[in-house]
């Protein structure tokens, strides 16, 4: 496009697209999972697309803790809500390398001083990813974490922090093959991500959850990536814990380095 007005081609950059909508009003609705979607669907252009066609360089978006449908669809009893936090915890696929880091996850969060008060299986539908996306799809669990004793909120928050790193880092550096699977899009007391280097218009259908009318938020973040300096992978795909940023081309005038905060 030619220079006109304000308008400047040398603002055009080839960035991810990011969203975000909420009510204003703080009332959670089902219609904001169908306007985020639909926001995914429109930003499309704005991400990358790998040789199958099928499998997308990233997609996912940012909800509050659906506490209503958790209470109706886990098979435990879940306290108040923001009086616990949800972890949304990719895993590996063998079953000895799923079982052992479920177990390190569990042992590090009770010696914070934490209760595990169960795990789910996320459903999904992985007829709905390309192969390449499929040939790296982990088990995806949500465990769900309350309080031994009383702690303020920041306490609990340091908690769930510690017992994420240190698990991270001792998967890591552990001789499993499959430690790269292991990772945990968000950990917390008030949101919630579901994310994958799925096509944005395949998030719905592939996390059945986001199909469920009774799965209601007040605001959603959603991202797909454009990935210009590093291989797509699941946990790459974006929202991040607390970001969501659309800045990774490298240019003489452009961004010297890719941000890569997650916390």
């Amino acid at each position: 496009m030619k220079e006109q007005g304000l308008y400047s081609p040398e603002f055009e950059h080839e960035n991810c697209g990011a969203g975000f909508i909420c009510n204003l009003k703080g009332e959670k609705t089902n219609q904001i999972i169908h306007d985020a979607l639909e926001i995914l669907v429109k930003l499309e252009h704005r991400g990358g697309v790998s040789s199958d066609g099928k499998t997308g360089d990233g997609a996912g978006l940012l909800i509050d803790i659906p506490h209503e449908y958790f209470n109706r669809v886990c098979d435990f009893k879940l306290p108040n809500a923001r009086e616990y936090a949800v972890g949304m915890v990719f895993l590996p696929k063998a079953e000895n390398q799923y079982v052992f880091c479920k177990k390190l996850f569990e042992d590090e969060i009770k010696n914070q001083g934490l209760t595990i008060l169960g795990w789910r299986e996320v459903p999904v539908d992985s007829s709905q990813l390309g192969p390449i996306a499929l040939a790296s799809e982990p088990k995806i669990d949500q465990i769900f974490v309350g309080k031994s004793e009383e702690i303020d909120d920041a306490t609990f928050k340091a908690k769930l922090y510690a017992a994420r790193k240190i698990t991270e880092h001792t998967i890591i550096n552990s001789k499993i093959s499959e430690s790269s699977y292991f990772y945990i899009p968000s950990f917390s007391t008030t949101t919630l991500i579901y994310k994958g280097i799925i096509m944005p218009e395949d998030i719905g259908p592939y996390y059945t959850d986001l199909q469920q009318t009774d799965l209601v938020t007040r605001l959603a973040l959603v991202h797909q990536r454009f990935s210009t300096n590093t291989m797509p992978s699941w946990e790459l795909a974006q929202p991040f814990r607390y970001i969501c940023q659309n800045g990774e081309i490298n240019t003489l005038r452009g961004n010297v380095s890719r941000m890569r905060v997650r916390e």
